[in-house]
């Protein structure tokens, strides 16, 4: 079982630095004692019966760690939230999932159903009313960790304990992790970014783990690359762009061998930029939250694309002349989505393979996303490139950022609508007329709405279930 894996690697490193927040530090061997403790105070509070359902839902802390370790140790079952989901969200998950108790930050919108009644060390716990519908984990369940869905409502992945396992070994050994490096981590640690890069695989290898939360400031990040040494930095593409608009002290980046970005798109120059002012080479690797970690490039200056496969990760894909969906096949692969069945299998061939929704190419190797085949809308029997679309949005005058979904018409069909970031008078005529002039007739949304910033989660990936409900009455601001 995963805890087994994971109280081994504690006890094996002892008295050497396990994790570290602003706050509190704490040593493998205390980190083994504090989740133990917890874990016997968290089974007092579990409903009777198998496998107990415990969301955690809080922002990077060494009290996050030792929660999640002691859900595993009460032999519960830990789902992992993004601290950013709102309370609506929070209670669709608690209704798809049917969770137990909601272990969460003192800040956190917790859903109205849910009944605070006491903390987990320092995070206040709050119960749910036990649901005798809910959905049966899979027999090998161990971790469940959620996904954007098609539809709006998280997608819950099950994992089994020797896919969480094989994702931090196949990622330790492809990319040389070792007990000698300092990870400091930014991004949040329901996160596949985090998860798989950060967690068990600095564990099983004796790494020293420091947490940053809060906003990624450059002034922030540069203050605990000092502090811990870091020899390997973990964030999200934002935390990059902050770097590169403030100068560099070489002295800052001296211990730092490696960065790491994924989630959200980097862009070229805000990684050549950052090589050039640091001489840290920045690795933005693939992955996809079914089928965890998949390629590493070792040398990302020269490397095509982002990398060829980990240890234990067969990948499929087009040619440059022809690109094709890319195909993954890995030792990390989720079991099945808890609240959509059979939905995961439907993407996944009979060889093993998970259609990743990506578009791309093998280059020496080394995998090159050239699109997305998954954002294609169609409207009326025709294909509408969202990205396409978003892409020629954020030409428009006055228009800062944009997002391209389908959403319901008022009379159930589909309609092409887009969320634009912009100042409170734009007049949507001139955004649909830069379209008119640009792209087909038929790619124009029909709805529109106007925000001052696109709302995005940890990631930096767009809230969709938040930009959906801008829709809930169909009526255009035109």
């Amino acid at each position: 079982m995963l805890i087994d894996v994971m109280t081994e690697a504690l006890r094996a490193h002892g008295d050497r630095p396990a994790v570290a927040d602003r706050h509190t530090a704490l040593s493998y061997r205390d980190l083994d004692r504090a989740s133990s403790d917890q874990a016997a105070a968290l089974r007092d509070l579990l409903p009777a019966g198998a496998r107990p359902r415990v969301g955690i839902q809080a922002g990077n802390s060494v009290a996050y760690l030792v929660t999640y370790l002691a859900v595993l140790k009460a032999a519960a079952v830990p789902f992992l939230i993004d601290r950013a989901a709102g309370p609506q969200e929070t209670a669709v998950i608690q209704e798809d999932c049917g969770l137990d108790l909601l272990v969460h930050e003192e800040i956190t919108p917790v859903p109205g159903h849910g009944t605070r009644c006491c903390t987990l060390g320092p995070l206040p716990l709050s119960r749910f009313a036990a649901r005798e519908d809910r959905p049966d984990l899979h027999d090998e369940t161990e971790v469940c960790r959620f996904t954007s869905g098609s539809t709006g409502r998280p997608s819950c992945i099950e994992f089994r304990g020797r896919a969480v396992q094989q994702a931090a070994a196949n990622w330790a050994e492809g990319t040389e992790l070792s007990g000698d490096d300092s990870i400091l981590c930014f991004a949040s640690l329901s996160n596949g970014l985090a998860f798989n890069t950060s967690l068990l695989s600095a564990f099983l290898v004796g790494a020293r783990l420091h947490l940053g939360s809060g906003l990624p400031t450059a002034g922030a990040v540069t203050r605990m690359l000092t502090a811990s040494g870091a020899t390997r930095l973990v964030g999200f593409p934002a935390l990059y762009e902050s770097l590169v608009r403030r100068p560099a002290d070489p002295e800052t980046y001296r211990r730092l061998r490696m960065a790491i970005s994924s989630a959200a798109p980097l862009r070229p120059q805000t990684k050549r930029e950052f090589v050039e002012r640091t001489g840290v080479p920045l690795q933005n690797y693939f992955g996809v939250a079914e089928a965890g970690p998949l390629t590493f490039a070792a040398d990302p200056l020269t490397d095509p694309g982002l990398g060829c496969p980990l240890p234990g990760v067969f990948l499929r894909a087009g040619t440059p002349r022809e690109p094709a969906a890319v195909e993954a096949r890995s030792e990390s692969m989720g079991t099945r989505y808890l609240n959509a069945p059979g939905l995961l299998e439907s993407r996944t061939g009979a060889d093993g393979y998970y259609r990743t929704g990506d578009l791309g190419y093998l280059a020496d190797g080394s995998l090159v996303l050239t699109g997305r085949s998954s954002q294609v809308i169609n409207i009326g029997g025709r294909k509408v490139d969202a990205v396409e679309v978003a892409e020629a949005l954020r030409g428009a005058e006055g228009v800062r950022d944009a997002v391209v979904l389908e959403v319901p018409d008022r009379h159930g069909g589909s309609a092409l609508a887009a969320v634009l970031a912009a100042d409170p008078g734009l007049d949507p005529a001139g955004p649909r007329q830069h379209l008119a002039a640009t792209l087909a007739p038929y790619k124009t949304p029909s709805l529109l709405r106007v925000v001052t910033e696109i709302p995005r989660g940890t990631t930096g990936k767009p809230l969709t279930a938040m930009l959906r409900r801008l829709f809930d009455t169909p009526e255009d601001i035109a």
